[in-house]
């Protein structure tokens, strides 16, 4: 059976850019693979915002933008934990990539978020000697369930999210 999940928040939506009102716009489809590598169909809303003219995904906190695993899977893999993903050896080593060159700038998002916002998140000042990119995060060694998405979140909705890989690849020589 082909089924297909609807995401809706429970949460009052704003615009990330303007803070004003989002108007629903539509649906899309989005593929969820799931731990155990069954793949699900999720139904995310298109929300439209008057101020600034821009659709905005409803993400939910199980997906990272542009990635098709959730959160569970791609954090057990880069927590180094025994890996029970349902993946090829090519897309765990991915991932890695992926947060070995997205972790740094990261780190300059919630830098740049606590400035903005005058928040308190968990995130080490630059000052503080050299850590793991985890450890400057907020992840100080210990294992939780939902960390990668506690740390997507706030970044995607300042709209700070980077979606191409060319905007990390380094020269190697």
């Amino acid at each position: 059976m082909n089924l297909a999940f609807f995401v809706r928040s429970a949460e009052i939506n704003h615009c990330p850019c303007r803070e004003g009102p989002l108007i629903v716009a539509g649906s899309r489809r989005r593929v969820w693979y799931r731990h155990s590598g069954n793949k699900a169909k999720l139904i995310i809303r298109r929300l439209f915002c008057e101020r600034c003219h821009k659709i905005h995904h409803e993400l939910p906190d199980l997906l990272v933008p542009y990635k098709r695993y959730g959160t569970e899977s791609i954090e057990q893999v880069l927590d180094d934990h025994l890996i029970d993903v349902a993946a090829d050896e090519s897309t765990l080593g991915r991932w890695r990539e992926w947060f070995r060159n997205w972790g740094p700038y990261a780190v300059g998002c919630f830098n740049s978020i606590i400035r903005r916002f005058q928040l308190d998140l968990p995130v080490g000042s630059t000052s503080d000697p050299p850590r793991t990119v985890l450890q400057r995060i907020g992840r100080n060694g210990e294992s939780f369930v939902g960390w990668l998405a506690k740390v997507v979140r706030p970044i995607v909705n300042v709209h700070l999210w980077v979606q191409t890989r060319s905007a990390f690849l380094s020269k190697q020589p």
